[in-house]
Formats: C-alpha cells, sequence, structure tokens
C-alpha cells in the first residue's frame, strides 16, 4: 500500500481534513491484503508538517490537535512494516510523520527539521516520545529546541535515517524494500513489531511472556513450517502463500 500526500503547492503540508484521511487511510490497512505501506510525497517534497494556513474546519485548536494525535497513534498501530520515503523536506510533524514510520529512506537531498520552534510552537505528531526513544534524551532536546535543518546524511549518522540515495532512486529503492517485507513471513514479522513497540512500557518479566506466547503462535503456522521445509531441503522459503491466523485471531 501507497500513500502519496499530494500538494506540492503546499510543500505536501497536511490540512486538518488531510489529517482525518491519513488517519483512515492507516486504518484501512489490512494486513491480509496489505503487506507493507510505503508513505512518500509528490513534487519533490515529503512533508512541510501541518498547513497552519489552512482552514481548521470550525474546530478549535485542541480538537484538530487531537485528530494529529489520532492520525499518528494510528500510524504506530499499523501491524504490518511501515516505510517513509523522503525527498526534500520533512519538518515538523513532517519529520515525524517519517519518523513514526519503521523505516526511513531518504534523498541525499533530503533535509529534516524539527522547526516547531521557529513558528513558537512546541513538538507534535508523538515527536515528544519518539525521538528520545532513537536518539537519546539530550540530542533530542538539541533537535527540538534549536530546531536546526539536519541533512540526511548527519540524519543518518544519528540512526534516523536507514539509508540515503539518489532522489531518482528512491522508488526503487523503497519499493525493493517493500517487497522484501512483503514477501517475509507475515505473522513473525507483525509479532516482532508489536513487541518491539510495546517494549519501553512493559517489564521485563511481561515482554518475556509476551514473547512466549508469540512464539507459540508462530510455532504452529504455515509460514513456521515452510521455513522448515526449506532449511531441510536446502532451498529459499516461499512464504508468499503461506495462510495463517493474525495475532488478534488467537484464543488466549
Amino acid at each position: 500500500m501507497t500513500i502519496t500526500l499530494d500538494r506540492p503547492a503546499r510543500r505536501n503540508a497536511v490540512t486538518s481534513r488531510g489529517w482525518e484521511v491519513l488517519r483512515d487511510l492507516l486504518r484501512d490497512v489490512d494486513p491480509r491484503r496489505d503487506r507493507a505501506v510505503v508513505i512518500t510525497g509528490a513534487g519533490g517534497t515529503f512533508c512541510a508538517g501541518a498547513d497552519l494556513a489552512a482552514d481548521g474546519d470550525g474546530r478549535s485548536d485542541l480538537d484538530n490537535m487531537r485528530i494529529v494525535g489520532e492520525a499518528c497513534l494510528t500510524l504506530h498501530r499499523v501491524p504490518v512494516p511501515t516505510i517513509a520515503a523522503v525527498d526534500g523536506a520533512a519538518v515538523g510533524a513532517g519529520m515525524n510523520l517519517a519518523l513514526a514510520c519503521d523505516f526511513v529512506i531518504a534523498t541525499d537531498r533530503a533535509q529534516f527539521s524539527q522547526i516547531f520552534v521557529k513558528r513558537a510552537l512546541s513538538v507534535d505528531f508523538g515527536g515528544s516520545w519518539i525521538l528520545p526513544r532513537l536518539v537519546g534524551m539530550h540530542r533530542a532536546k538539541e533537535l527540538v529546541l534549536l530546531g536546526e535543518f539536519v541533512p540526511a546524511a548527519r540524519a543518518r549518522e544519528l540512526g534516523l535515517v536507514r539509508e540515503v540515495v539518489p532522489h531518482d532512486r528512491l522508488a526503487e529503492t523503497a519499493g525493493a524494500l517493500a517487497a522484501e517485507l512483503s514477501t517475509g513471513p507475515q505473522l513473525a514479522l507483525m509479532q516482532s513489531k508489536a513487541l518491539l513497540n510495546d517494549s519501553f512500557e512493559i517489564s521485563l518479566e511481561r515482554a518475556l511472556d509476551e514473547e512466549a506466547r508469540a512464539q507459540a503462535l508462530n510455532l504452529g503456522s504455515t509460514d513456521a513450517k515452510e521455513a522448515f521445509a526449506a532449511f531441510l531441503e536446502k532451498r529459499p522459503a516461499d512464504f508468499t502463500s503461506a495462510q495463517n491466523p493474525t495475532p488478534n485471531e488467537r484464543q488466549d
């Protein structure tokens, strides 16, 4: 599934209605059909954040921000792997939209900024939660409180970006990664993603218990049977046709 932010005249800045559309598209992700999600932007820009000049549809600022939060939380809960394909600017909520994905691929002309402070705003779209987890608290404060622009190469050094590629190879590289993830053992990928997402919120004891539950489900899957057969037959495993229960179908 590919989602393209397509308002190039506004550098793909997202209106209040746009956040609703993004939230609803992400809610519609179905693991039985969508094995990976790519989010990208049109016109040489990823996303300039929220469109502060747009009409808020008559809602209060707080209600509009709650919609932004719903879009962020829905992206975080997407069960399949997510990829941000970033060209040009990814600033403010646009940067945090990219970082909320599981993988970030950027072009060599991409730039990232927690630009909020330059607009007399505080960080949003989950940046206060995700940044310290990615780069540590001191580096997160540096990025947020200074709001400086970070080129793609530096973002990669900080661990924010997986790979930096020429701009004409962005779609190809993101597509190749999505294809690799799409042919992997879907149930195992989904469960590992969920375990990692929850890891900062639970105790080691709880994590071990959740790992045991997940592994028991994996071991009964057709993917695991295919992996074992492929190992014995000394061939690559083929998970693309495997049919497995999704984690929410298990009976605990």
